[in-house]
């Protein structure tokens, strides 16, 4: 009787894509989903893509562009990516440390620290890479274009370009001491 029992409850679970979910180390956030659509001989080719970062809210953060077939697939490849892309973030006192501009493709950023207890100022795209890398008070504003794609990899390109820039002024401080 507990034999039969055990093969019905595998049957019951079978093809429902049922599994159990690892906590992670990492904040993991969905930014857009999109649906595409692509022209073939034998019809249109539907797919979907999904922007996702990830961070883990002491300066680290990462973004990837998952492409699948279907939604799960393309979630799992972005966040697989993302990991996969981390990059290192400088925070001072819960803020950058100065003012960056940054101009990518179509996109315009500026970001500026801010100070303590002014919290996040930022759209949805820059807000979702500031908030998974730990940052508390920022100030940002988009200039340019409104496509999340392009603001978020500028937005990664400027907190790059912050950590490159303290880096050498920190080799720079340590060379003036010796």
């Amino acid at each position: 009787m507990n034999g039969q029992n055990q093969n019905q409850n595998r049957n019951n679970n079978q093809g429902r894509g049922q599994f159990v979910r690892t906590p992670s180390e990492f904040d993991e956030q969905v930014v857009q989903i999109s649906r595409v659509s692509k022209k073939t001989k034998g019809g249109n080719k539907v797919g979907f893509s999904a922007l996702t970062v990830v961070g883990d809210k002491k300066g680290k953060v990462g973004v990837g562009l998952g492409k699948a077939p279907d939604v799960a697939g393309a979630i799992r490849k972005g966040m697989s990516h993302s990991k996969k892309n981390m990059i290192q973030v400088p925070i001072v006192n819960g803020t950058i440390p100065f003012r960056i501009d940054i101009k990518l493709g179509a996109a315009k950023i500026m970001l500026k620290p801010a100070p303590q207890g002014s919290g996040v100022i930022a759209g949805g795209a820059v807000r979702a890479v500031v908030e998974a890398c730990g940052i508390e008070n920022i100030s940002s504003k988009i200039l340019g274009t409104n496509n999340k794609i392009s603001n978020i990899y500028a937005t990664v390109e400027a907190l790059k370009r912050i950590s490159e820039k303290a880096g050498r002024e920190k080799a720079r401080k340590e060379t003036k001491e010796k």
